[in-house]
């Protein structure tokens, strides 16, 4: 087929990120991370969210989407791209990635392949979320830990399933563990009562200093940071002494995307991939 000899270069790997106009540099250090892991190919980055692209721009900071960057690189010729889905949980943005990586396979003469979400296996789930609140639970090991996702608000939406087990993988590490989420199953405005109740309830030989400690699932720290969780701090110190996690690296936010165990499972996502490519 003549038009396959425009396809000379080899492999490439295409970070599909949701984006963030205020921590898009945490996204970069994780490019960064992965060029330094597969240094024989070439690493992209790419954003979904339109509101996100459209307001970077205005600040003359310029990312393309996952449809607009797959274009590139097959008009770059690559043979091989390997689209990473850098999503924590297998719900709506990462089934976005999937239709759309599906969609440019019918006319692109690459051959595309798409990663899983993050906590989309269960053993590699289950060992990253214990290494994370192990470590949160050696900085300090008496404190009650309030684990907060986004979450999804459809019943119906796929990958749901992940955002339960690791919901109910943190109750049983530590019966100190708790959780809600911003908007899905337990939503805190929903189980604010009942969640300090049950604090109390269940700390009741230390009730006047209760100390709690909110830790984001969130890849990255930026508006739902800013906004939500700063919200919910505010609304539980009426009861507790309260404080957001500390970041494990040098940061001034807690972000999942930093944490090591997390950028793990991205790399080990796409190698896996990259293999099956041959």
């Amino acid at each position: 087929m003549k038009r396959f000899r425009h396809y000379n270069k080899d492999k490439a790997i295409l970070l599909s990120c949701f984006g963030s106009i205020i921590e898009q540099d945490k996204y970069l250090e994780l490019k960064k991370y992965i060029e330094s892991e597969f240094k024989n190919i070439d690493v992209y980055l790419s954003f979904s969210s339109k509101m996100v692209i459209k307001k970077l721009k205005k600040k003359k900071i310029i990312f393309k989407n996952l449809p607009q960057s797959l274009a590139n690189l097959d008009l770059e010729g690559y043979r091989k791209i390997i689209v990473s889905s850098i999503n924590l949980f297998p719900t709506d943005e990462h089934n976005l990635v999937k239709r759309t990586v599906k969609g440019f396979r019918e006319f692109s003469l690459s051959n595309i392949k798409t990663t899983k979400a993050v906590f989309s296996k269960n053993k590699s789930t289950t060992l990253a979320i214990k290494a994370i609140d192990d470590k949160l639970r050696v900085q300090n090991p008496n404190t009650v830990n309030l684990y907060i996702m986004h979450g999804t608000p459809d019943f119906e939406t796929n990958g749901i399933a992940s955002i339960d087990y690791v919901s109910q993988l943190l109750k049983v590490l530590n019966p100190k563990n708790y959780f809600c989420s911003l908007e899905g199953s337990f939503p805190f405005y929903a189980i604010k009562e009942a969640l300090i109740r049950d604090i109390k309830n269940q700390n009741s030989d230390n009730n006047k200093n209760i100390e709690i400690q909110i830790v984001p699932i969130l890849l990255v720290s930026g508006n739902h940071y800013n906004k939500d969780v700063i919200e919910i701090k505010e609304e539980l110190s009426v009861n507790f002494n309260i404080k957001i996690v500390d970041s494990f690296k040098n940061s001034d936010k807690f972000s999942f995307i930093e944490i090591d165990e997390i950028k793990d499972i991205i790399k080990d996502n796409i190698k896996e991939e990259i293999d099956k490519m041959g």
